[in-house]
């Protein structure tokens, strides 16, 4: 399918658009009911800036909190220490002494080395 001869070719550009008058220069003139763009205001010296609908988000960061880690360093393991007194009364004092034992442990860090009752 042919196209007719008169769509083979785009119209011939022209310098000037109809309907508007240009100067020599082409410059300085605005088509009729044109406004040109002022540009934005300068803002008010009040200290407020205005927000325009935004949300604000505060991030808090996450503590990780590891179940037996030590509270000073927070790089170490708690372990059980008993005290020379505990294991005393679990040898002497036998069934009871093992309780009494339980209550004097003291928990110690493996890398730090504090001591925690």
């Amino acid at each position: 399918m042919a196209l007719p001869p008169e769509y083979d070719k785009p119209p011939p550009y022209s310098q000037q658009a109809p309907g508007y008058p240009q100067s020599a220069s082409g410059l300085g003139q605005f088509p009729p009911g044109y406004q040109p763009y002022q540009g934005p205001l300068a803002p008010s010296q009040t200290g407020y800036a205005p927000t325009y609908g935004t949300t604000t988000i505060t991030v808090h960061p996450q503590e990780i909190i590891i179940v037996g880690a030590c509270p000073a360093c927070r790089v170490g393991v708690l372990e059980d220490d008993f005290t020379c007194l505990g294991i005393f009364c679990a040898i002497f004092f036998f069934p009871l002494g093992i309780l009494c034992c339980l209550a004097l442990k003291n928990r110690r860090c493996s890398n730090c080395g504090a001591y925690f009752g």
